[in-house]
């Protein structure tokens, strides 16, 4: 284009287009460019409006929820009767305010053989681990021994001691044991390979109590990743400190925290529930009702709801460590027969619709 400006000067702009090759319309175009701006897009009917928007992140900023995350907010409030949108709504209104990121360092890691457990219901596979707590002073520890049940992600059992001890370890599961009435040959305690892990006598007492013993493989954090979650969620807490003041201090922190993850916790992987609703049986009624509360939403707001009703996160059929290449892992949680995620039957949904129809029914 610059050559053919500077040719155009000594004859016309014509031929210094046609000696260059260069169309004569696209030098126009480049001596006096127009900017086209983009028409503005119109909002999709069903899109939220600037103060219902608000409203939700004010709720979602709220010393309430300011550190529980959408998904947690979303089931408590749905718990309450209210429904404002969905979780992935809440996540577009904090990513568009800057407030949705990544904390962690994201490492991949490749694919090994893992030990597989399969759990259908509470107290069939515990997975226990011990995790470090600093003390007050540099290389002061104190040692946290946690027992969780893989299936309602309880904590069945828990101590804090000074040191690391199998003896400790095998009073734990002992007493954990005996305080949830665990029948012989109904229970698999897993663990990684640690010291206490792996000591005689907690190879023994697990031997007694008539349990299947696992292992986790050397290094490979990943083969017991129920322990490990609860673990991260834990010091993850806005609360948990970077040391502890003494074993006192470190000691009211673990009874209240593990009040808070047993009772108020919304666990993503069980359906947004509490660990204790779904480990003491509560989980059906509650998701019964929570159904319920979104079947009334809808029928308010049917436009806001393009492809289905909207259902509550399903329960777990079934929770595995590791499920064998080619496993089908469903949920529960639909009215009527199977888990899985397909879509459901033509008989199903009626039966949905009659279903919902005597609780609305009943509610009234």
């Amino acid at each position: 284009m610059n050559g053919v400006k500077g040719l155009s000067q000594v004859t016309t702009k014509l031929e210094a287009c046609e000696a260059l090759g260069v169309p004569r319309g696209s030098y126009y175009r480049w001596l006096n460019p127009r900017l086209v701006l983009p028409k503005p897009r119109k909002p999709p009917p069903r899109f939220l409006k600037a103060t219902e928007r608000q409203e939700i992140l004010n709720v979602l900023n709220s010393s309430r929820f300011a550190d529980q995350s959408p998904a947690a907010a979303y089931s408590i409030l749905l718990d309450e009767g209210t429904y404002r949108c969905s979780i992935r709504t809440m996540y577009r209104i904090l990513e568009e305010n800057g407030q949705v990121r990544e904390r962690r360092n994201q490492l991949r890691h490749p694919s090994y053989k893992k030990p597989e457990l399969l759990a259908t219901g509470p107290n069939q596979v515990w997975s226990w681990d011990i995790t470090k707590l600093r003390g007050p002073a540099k290389w002061t520890y104190y040692y946290l021994y946690v027992i969780i049940d893989i299936y309602s992600r309880y904590v069945v059992g828990w101590v804090l001691a000074r040191n690391e001890s199998g003896a400790l370890a095998k009073r734990l599961i002992q007493e954990t044991a005996d305080k949830h009435g665990i029948a012989p040959d109904r229970l698999t305690i897993h663990s990684d390979r640690g010291p206490s892990m792996g000591s005689k006598q907690v190879a023994q007492l697990i031997a007694d109590l008539g349990a299947t013993k696992t292992h986790s493989r050397p290094h490979v954090p990943n083969d017991n990743p129920y322990s490990e979650s609860q673990f991260k969620t834990m010091k993850y807490r806005p609360e948990f400190p970077s040391r502890f003041g003494s074993f006192e201090d470190s000691l009211g922190f673990c009874r209240v925290f593990f009040r808070w993850y047993n009772q108020e916790h919304r666990h993503s992987s069980i359906g947004l529930m509490t660990p204790a609703a779904v480990h003491f049986g509560e989980a059906e009624e509650l998701y019964e009702r929570r159904k319920l509360v979104l079947f009334e939403a809808y029928e308010r707001n049917p436009e806001r709801f393009v492809r289905k009703i909207p259902e509550p996160p399903q329960l777990p059929k079934e929770v595995w460590i590791n499920p064998p290449e080619g496993a089908a892992v469903g949920c529960r949680g639909e009215f009527e027969g199977g888990g899985g995620k397909s879509a459901p039957s033509t008989s199903r949904s009626k039966k949905f619709y009659i279903k919902l129809d005597e609780l609305v029914s009943q509610s009234c």
